[in-house]
């Protein structure tokens, strides 16, 4: 079984510690969600995962360190979807979408038919048919969102990282953009990390909840007990009440009298 395994994870810009000594192992099926207030460090700690920025201490998938891989292997263990992801303007949304599967191919191949088939499943499960054509300048916020998203899931890696993946989504959509997800990482048995802002849609599939504060692990663990009045006036200065649903944690914020 496929795991990620971090340990001592450290993060400094312009001389700041900015990801403090993260432990977090992950295997192939389950999803961790990474909260925190602004400036934490959530997602400086998916892009030190991805090997978009530096950092110290020791990623390792099944053992071995991922430093050592090449970029394009690298991509075949990990995908990374940024909270704004860069697209080229003029490259139609299928083109982007089928990037996915550029980890994959030998040097100088084409796309195979298994290729298109699986880009065209993900489009299809996140209702972008109708988009398949457009040119991703075009796109909504929430459109590019998906459509990243998509390239994500066509890579078909073992491990996922999602930075806020549902910041531009309307309700309906990130229920949709979330529910896939979950499906794919236990059938497909994926490895999801992600972030999120909103802390009830946090606590709804995730495995496991690590609060973030200054860099640093400040609590971890299942959502009931992560998201708990106390830990969210402690570190987000915030006053809150916490009501118990079968779904999970609803966290509404209190009006200050």
């Amino acid at each position: 079984m496929t795991q990620l395994s971090v340990r001592g994870l450290q993060v400094e810009l312009d001389h700041q510690t900015i990801v403090n000594n993260i432990d977090v192992e992950v295997a192939v099926g389950q999803w961790v969600c990474i909260i925190g207030p602004n400036g934490a460090g959530k997602s400086s700690l998916l892009k030190a995962l991805a090997g978009i920025i530096p950092s110290t201490g020791e990623i390792l998938i099944d053992g071995s360190n991922v430093r050592d891989l090449s970029e394009r292997d690298r991509a075949c263990w990990i995908a990374y979807v940024a909270q704004e992801p860069v697209m080229p303007a003029g490259m139609r949304v299928f083109d982007y979408v089928l990037l996915g599967r550029t980890a994959h191919l030998k040097m100088l191949a084409t796309e195979s038919p298994k290729d298109l088939e699986i880009a065209h499943f993900v489009i299809s499960e996140l209702d972008l048919a109708d988009f398949i054509d457009r040119d991703v300048a075009t796109l909504s916020g929430g459109e590019r969102q998906r459509v990243a998203i998509a390239r994500a899931l066509a890579q078909a890696s073992p491990i996922i990282l999602l930075d806020e993946p549902t910041t531009a989504l309307d309700v309906g959509y990130q229920q949709e953009v979330l529910e896939l997800i979950d499906k794919l990482r236990k059938e497909k048995k994926i490895a999801v990390i992600s972030t999120m802002h909103d802390l009830t849609v946090s606590g709804l599939y995730p495995d496991r909840l690590m609060l973030l504060a200054e860099g640093s692990v400040v609590v971890s663990g299942s959502a009931e007990s992560v998201l708990t009045p106390e830990n969210i006036a402690r570190h987000y200065g915030a006053k809150v009440t916490v009501i118990d649903h079968e779904s999970g944690p609803v966290v509404i914020p209190e009006r200050h009298k």
